[in-house]
């Protein structure tokens, strides 16, 4: 338990941290003319990332080997269904730059 408090207390206090980052790169995404869709895709992706991560950090420290496999297979699986989206138009993108179009 005393893990869950102290990694959770510093993830609060890193998370006026995260906000400053997550506003940079949404400016940089703006003024590059990055379509914001993609841009919030890919933080959702990043957070997906960072919590199962920290939860299957968690699992491990209880001593739950196998658990923690499991749910950072299932992080894995989220992380790749949300980046269909980009991973497609980024296909598209290559094969209309090869086809001329």
């Amino acid at each position: 338990m005393l893990v869950l408090f102290v990694g959770s207390g510093i993830f609060l206090v890193l998370a006026d941290k995260l906000s400053e980052i997550i506003f940079m790169i949404k400016k940089l995404a703006s003024h590059a003319g990055v379509e914001f869709v993609y841009v919030e895709t890919m933080l959702k992706i990043i957070g997906v990332a960072y919590i199962a991560e920290f939860a299957a950090q968690i699992t491990k420290d209880a001593g739950q080997e196998g658990l923690a496999a499991k749910m950072e297979l299932a992080g894995k699986v989220v992380i790749l269904s949300m980046a269909v989206p980009i991973l497609s138009l980024l296909i598209e993108t290559i094969l209309s730059m090869l086809t001329g179009k």
